[in-house]
């Protein structure tokens, strides 16, 4: 079955991709494979060479590509740019840094030589979502190429050109055939390509449904993942927190990408003392973006990523309603054509009700007054999420503290949970297991080989 990529900004079918075949996926999985044999003995200078040909090239071409991801998925240009920048630092700093995350480790053993050798594995399976088209693969593949394994990407359908697009830079900047491959394919197949002996591990950004499948077929089969699943990120401001840059903070960590961000802020746990002020100038802040065009520099608030994507975060919504949560703001779609839904804030959700405990992916906001710190905190590890999460006070030792006893992956002091190359990413629970970015990223698909020479 063909796939059509449709600009949601306005539901228009921008292009048609037809799927690779059983045959010709089993023949990317040996191409693969046979790179892999030479690439792992390329030097590691030879490996950064070229990747610091494809950060150059995301530089280069930031425009161009922007304009596909907001084309494809919505994303606001000056987001999308940010995006290809953010790339491009992500390749520079594992091109610069791979010698260094690499390197034997030395152990210190009585009367004996022991070092931990990091050797690549092999070809990696790849399956990414479309909500950041560049970011998310190049997040999996800069680091484990540099490592001198290969992958293959299943990219969302609804980010086709934009997969097509990274395939193309890769090659544009030098790197063999083989070492980077993307596959249009159906969802079904990926659990063939996991199966196949030419397959090393997997790795996937997406939902727990997916994420499930994909663990059970990799471990069935004796090989490592890694899984980057939802959030409902707690957002948990206190009653000395600064609250003008708590309401700051709390526009943009939940309408980043206009929501659609597994470590998006997405529940406002808010102590009683300061919540009548910071709701009322949160939901003033909120009314106040405006939607439209998300190719115009001014606009605030872009459509969802697709059609289907509006009508469930409408279902979503609906269902709070019904169960008895009170809409302060928004809580509808509005009457123009394209996946836009309006920004939203609901309020009186108590545990038990059926959107407690969702990833709300979109422009809504959750709210929950609680009476002080103990209870913001048992209320933040009430999920079975557990991604990242941030806390606001003036107090740096009390936020540390705080921090401490969230049970998430990240928390962020005083800012929305963020990513940076430098800094490791990942969850706990069922946001999923395994790091990226930072040095522990490179690490996740290597061979950890000891090596030990007892001296006579």
């Amino acid at each position: 079955m063909s796939v059509t990529t449709i600009n949601p900004a306005n539901n228009q079918e921008l292009r048609t991709y037809q799927p690779l075949t059983r045959e010709e996926v089993f023949d990317a999985i040996g191409r693969a494979d046979e790179s892999f044999s030479d690439w792992r003995q390329t030097s590691l200078e030879h490996r950064k060479e070229l990747m610091l040909k494809v950060a150059s090239e995301l530089r280069a071409k930031t425009d161009e590509f922007a304009q596909l991801i907001t084309t494809e998925m919505g994303k606001r240009i000056r987001e999308a740019r940010g995006e290809i920048t953010f790339c491009a630092e992500i390749v520079e700093f594992y091109a610069n840094g791979a010698s260094e995350f690499l390197s034997a480790h030395e152990m210190e053993v009585e009367d004996a030589e022991a070092y931990i050798q990091y050797a690549p594995i092999g070809a990696l399976m790849g399956v990414m979502p479309w909500n950041f088209p560049f970011y998310q693969v190049i997040r999996f593949a800069a680091p484990n190429i540099m490592a001198g394994n290969t992958v293959l990407v299943k990219h969302a359908s609804i980010v086709a050109g934009c997969a097509e697009r990274i395939e193309q830079l890769f090659r544009d900047s030098g790197l063999p055939e083989g070492v980077f491959t993307n596959l249009i394919i159906p969802s079904e197949f990926v659990d063939t390509i996991i199966a196949d002996d030419r397959i090393a591990g997997a790795s996937l950004t997406g939902s727990e449904k997916a994420g499930a499948a994909v663990a059970a077929q990799a471990g069935k089969n004796l090989k490592r993942s890694v899984l980057e699943l939802g959030g409902n990120d707690p957002f948990i401001v206190l009653e000395d927190a600064d609250l003008e840059n708590a309401v700051a903070m709390a526009v943009k960590g939940r309408m980043v990408n206009t929501g659609q961000s597994c470590v998006a802020s997405k529940r406002f746990i808010v102590v009683e003392d300061v919540a009548e002020e910071f709701v009322q100038a949160f939901k003033e802040q909120l009314a106040g973006m405006k939607l439209g065009d998300p190719m115009e520099e001014e606009t605030d608030l872009g459509p969802l990523s697709s059609e289907d994507a509006a009508q469930r975060l409408d279902s979503q919504v609906q269902e709070a309603v019904n169960a008895g949560a009170t809409v302060l703001l928004g809580g509808n779609r509005p009457e123009r054509a394209g996946a836009w839904f309006n920004p939203t804030i609901l309020t009186d959700i108590s545990p038990g009700d059926p959107t407690f405990d969702q990833e709300l992916f979109g422009p809504v906001a959750t709210i929950y007054r609680v009476k002080d710190e103990e209870e913001a905190i048992s209320l933040a590890n009430n999920s079975s999420f557990g991604l990242g999460g941030s806390v606001y006070t003036k107090d740096i030792e009390r936020a540390k503290r705080v921090a401490e006893q969230i049970d998430t992956g990240m928390v962020f002091i005083n800012q929305p949970t963020n990513s940076q190359a430098e800094l490791p990413f990942g969850g706990t629970k069922n946001s999923g297991y395994g790091r990226e970015l930072s040095r522990l990223g490179i690490l996740e698909f290597v061979n950890k080989k000891l090596i030990h020479h007892r001296a006579d």
